[in-house]
């Protein structure tokens, strides 16, 4: 069989303006692809390349003639899947559709469309694309736990059940890197203090070390597709992959890598013992970097250059709505530790759609005092699977939900205005470029690539400055009347 595995169309503007700074491949296709054997034969498709994705897809549909479509699927997705899935029905009326991906194992009942989709795959896809294949070819029934049949008697009730358990990444296919345009994938660049860069959007490469987080923060979902287990990767397996990796420049997509620092000690170590001199990116916990220092100094040392910290507030009672089983010292301790260390902190923040004007001002001195740093901002958004989704999703002001899931399009109601709201909200990310270390480590960069990062950064700012605009009259009426 042929199999055309697809990541869909960028539809918001505001996330077309983000892949402006940050552009990473489909590592989640790859890897399903890598779980297709021979005789069949697979090829990837990464539509959020392309600036005519429909005539592009139609074109891969003509010339490759799949039998069967497979899409990626985020929450935020879930609109341009459903559009390019009706193309295929369309155009290809033989050919077998699946959907797979975190919306499709966490909400696997927005999917059951058999006009649109035959199979919706849940959890690990290397692993249950063979089983498919497999039966599909042999011309069997599917009873597999991770394959919902859509229109089928038995959908409803086995979608409602919790997904898959993840498999060891023993059983795991390797990544088919070498079916993607690998010059299409970048970063932008912070650099060490006074450096030349050649370019400041270095080609980069994602590589995943782990899988799960033990911890339990109420915005997060990802304990519940793990069932609260952290899966990990050997250190050799993962210096391996690094090691063969053409790219000097790797990014971790881990949801937390350290949290077993003596496996996060041995892989730096290794990377140091073996001379593999690459550059990295990779997320941490504030309470996993003031509890071992040093690990994160070794780190610095095997080529650790930015760390994204989920810093989220600098008040206390919102970190324990959060449920995230830290303090605001620990949050100041944690980015003190990372610039006497030399790391580049990137901070993530979350806004909540209850801020007053008082608390964006609030939100400026805590930037005053954790700079300089990277910084990006969210705004608090229930995610589909968490019972804060179950609880505030009554309330939601968005008219389609998931076509606003990108953590920047409120989906409650705001405090102020929503005008007032995007207006304050984009002042954050204009205050911020100011604190960005680019700027503070007067790095030498080729013209081309600041003026490329400058009008980005206005080009995003002016987005985010109008977000409101892209909500219909009756959501911005419910706003603003606390």
């Amino acid at each position: 069989m042929k199999v055309l595995l697809v990541r869909p169309h960028v539809i918001l503007t505001l996330a077309k303006r983000f892949h402006l700074f940050l552009h990473l491949e489909p590592l989640d296709l790859e890897i399903v692809a890598g779980g297709v054997e021979a005789p069949h034969e697979v090829t990837i498709l990464d539509l959020s390349c392309e600036k005519s994705p429909f005539d592009v897809f139609e074109k891969f549909l003509r010339e490759f003639k799949p039998d069967l479509v497979g899409f990626g699927c985020y929450s935020n997705q879930v609109r341009g899947v459903r559009e390019l899935a009706a193309v295929v029905r369309a155009r290809c009326p033989a050919t077998k559709i699946m959907v797979g991906g975190v919306h499709a194992t966490i909400a696997p009942l927005d999917l059951n469309e058999p006009a649109l989709f035959d199979f919706v795959i849940r959890g690990e896809g290397s692993i249950v694309l063979r089983r498919l294949l497999k039966a599909l070819v042999a011309g069997e029934t599917i009873e597999d736990e991770a394959i919902l049949v859509a229109g089928s008697s038995s959908y409803v009730s086995r979608a409602e059940l919790s997904p898959p358990h993840l498999p060891e990444f023993s059983e795991v296919a390797k990544p088919r890197r070498d079916l993607v345009d690998r010059t299409q994938y970048f970063s932008v660049w912070a650099g060490k203090p006074n450096e030349k860069l050649k370019t400041m959007f270095p080609q980069i490469a994602s590589l995943r070390t782990s899988v799960g987080c033990p911890r339990r923060c109420s915005f997060c979902v990802v304990h519940y597709l793990a069932h609260g287990r952290y899966i990990q990767r050997t250190p050799e397996d993962v210096v391996d992959e690094i090691a063969a990796l053409k790219e000097e420049y790797i990014y971790f997509v881990d949801d937390e890598m350290f949290i077993n620092p003596t496996r996060a000690e041995a892989i730096a170590k290794l990377l140091i013992e073996r001379g593999i001199k690459k550059e990295y990116i990779s997320w941490a916990r504030a309470d996993t970097i003031c509890a071992h220092p040093d690990l994160f100094r070794l780190w610095k040392q095997a080529g650790l250059q930015i760390l994204f910290v989920g810093l989220e507030a600098m008040d206390e009672e919102a970190l324990k709505g959060f449920n995230k089983g830290v303090s605001v010292s620990t949050n100041l301790k944690a980015v003190d530790l990372l610039h006497e260390i030399g790391i580049v902190l990137h901070s993530a923040m979350i806004v909540n759609p209850n801020y007053t004007k008082e608390d964006f001002e609030r939100l400026h001195r805590t930037l005053e005092r954790i700079s300089p740093a990277e910084m990006s901002f969210t705004v608090l958004s229930p995610s589909p699977g968490t019972d804060y989704y179950k609880e505030t999703c009554a309330t939601f002001i968005a008219p389609d939900p998931y076509s606003f899931y990108d953590c920047m399009h409120t989906l409650l109601p705001t405090t102020l205005p929503l005008k007032d709201f995007y207006r304050y909200f984009s002042i954050l990310y204009l205050l911020g470029f100011r604190k960005n270390p680019w700027r503070t480590n007067k790095i030498k960069a080729p013209l081309r690539d600041i003026l490329r990062l400058v009008i980005g950064g206005m080009k995003t700012g002016f987005t985010l400055h109008q977000l409101w605009r892209d909500y219909p009259e009756s959501a911005r009426q419910a706003c603003g009347k606390k």
